[in-house]
């Protein structure tokens, strides 16, 4: 009987066991599902940008952050001279007339045999001596004097002067100098810069700042204009110094200001080492720069700055005759959109690259005629040599030292005394001299 009831037990046993095996499996099916739908506990996270709006890793100069721009600027000032020009003035006019003559001796008025010195900065780019500053601090000089780092001085004569850049050479009879090297890279901006040079000739100066634009143009201070402008103080006698990087390479030669009390505004401008080591093998080689011309007169297309349309393009205003364009087929009312595969988005854009290519070189210029695109092959000549442009006076020239602009110290063409006024003037010297008894 207790078989027989065991028996009974063990078979309802086998029975519900795959039922209870299911119901475990199914509640283990439904546990995991329930805690798959439930979010974890969140984590608190700082905010970050998303990855398409991070900025790239920037290039720097150096592999760690700099704290002390000693060792540039130790490398650089090796490099960057001092330059007094002296030039002798003529005798006034005036000193010819003996009453006028005693009068300006007993008031100090001039005399013959002065001499005016200017001061500048320029930068050493051969071992040999050659040394490039601006064309503006040597001009017309009759005695150059270079003052170097470690001391030394020594005479410098003109190997070239290119006024339509304000770019110069000048040489000095040493060796063994030390040249700043060139910058490889294009300069950014924001890239930090620092300039080296005499300002007001209180000795070598460094100032620091950063690349606050490249490619400027269009300022009428040269002809041919693509400037770096920096925030780096530069004042009168820095001409001609050195704009280097936090690695001490050279990026510029400082040449102007702007400015409107003779002083750093927080706005100078510096010619970019591609048209310096253009400029300076030109006249070390031939003692002259030699320019592409193309023989028009040119403006860019107006523009509205209201309007949401943009114009690009350069419109032919004339054609030299017998020019480069004129043999070639430009009109006048052309307009040219790009040359050699670059857009001319305006007329400083045109001249300064067509300045930048020598002489029988050949360029594809895109026109736009009577509403059709064309293409026209133009050759260059030589640039004839024009008189230079006055600059704007908002631009300070560093030549007068910070000194209020005088039209008639610069302008030898300035109308002097009449004789009527010299006349009544030397009558009334006379007399003065006949009461007063002036010193002999």
């Amino acid at each position: 009987m207790s078989s027989s009831k065991n028996a009974n037990d063990k078979s309802t046993l086998w029975k519900w066991l795959p039922w209870l095996l299911l119901l475990v499996v199914t509640a283990g099916f439904v546990w995991l599902f329930m805690s798959m739908k439930t979010p974890p506990q969140a984590t608190w996270e700082p905010p970050r940008t998303p990855v398409e709006q991070q900025l790239p890793e920037p290039v720097v100069d150096t592999p760690e952050p700099v704290s002390s721009y000693h060792d540039a600027v130790a490398l650089a000032s090796q490099s960057v001279v001092n330059i007094y020009t002296t030039q002798k003035m003529a005798e006034h006019p005036y000193m010819n007339d003996p009453v006028l003559r005693r009068f300006f001796e007993f008031h100090g008025g001039p005399s013959q045999g002065n001499e005016n010195t200017n001061l500048g900065s320029g930068v050493i780019v051969s071992e040999d001596g050659y040394i490039v500053t601006n064309a503006h601090v040597i001009e017309k000089a009759d005695e150059i004097t270079v003052s170097f780092n470690d001391g030394r001085k020594s005479r410098a004569s003109i190997v070239g002067t290119d006024p339509d850049s304000d770019l110069a050479v000048i040489k000095v009879d040493m060796n063994g100098l030390k040249p700043l090297g060139f910058r490889e890279n294009p300069i950014r901006v924001g890239d930090v810069a620092l300039a080296i040079g005499n300002p007001f000739g209180v000795g070598q100066t460094v100032t620091q700042g950063i690349i606050s634009a490249t490619g400027r143009t269009g300022l009428g201070v040269n002809k041919f204009e693509d400037f770096i402008q920096t925030d780096a103080a530069i004042n009168p006698g820095n001409s001609g110094g050195a704009l280097v990087d936090a690695r001490g390479e050279l990026v510029g030669i400082n040449t102007v200001i702007f400015s409107r009390s003779g002083g750093s505004m927080g706005i100078g401008f510096a010619i970019p080492t591609a048209i310096v080591e253009q400029v300076m093998n030109a006249l070390i080689e031939d003692g002259r720069v030699s320019r592409g011309w193309l023989g028009i007169e040119i403006q860019s297309q107006l523009r509205d700055p209201t309007q949401l349309e943009t114009s690009t393009g350069v419109e032919v205003l004339n054609v030299v005759r017998q020019g480069p364009a004129d043999k070639s087929g430009l009109q006048a009312g052309d307009i040219i959109l790009a040359i050699d595969g670059v857009e001319m988005t305006d007329a400083n854009t045109l001249i300064q690259y067509v300045a930048r290519k020598s002489p029988n070189t050949e360029l594809n210029t895109q026109i736009l005629r009577d509403g059709k695109n064309g293409q026209v092959k133009v050759r260059l000549e030589e640039r004839p040599t024009q008189e230079a442009v006055e600059p704007p006076t908002l631009f300070h020239d560093e030549r007068l030292g910070g000194q209020e602009d005088n039209p008639h110290l610069d302008n030898p063409d300035a109308p002097m005394m009449s004789e009527e006024e010299r006349y009544r003037l030397r009558e009334e010297l006379m007399k003065l001299f006949d009461e007063d008894g002036l010193p002999q």
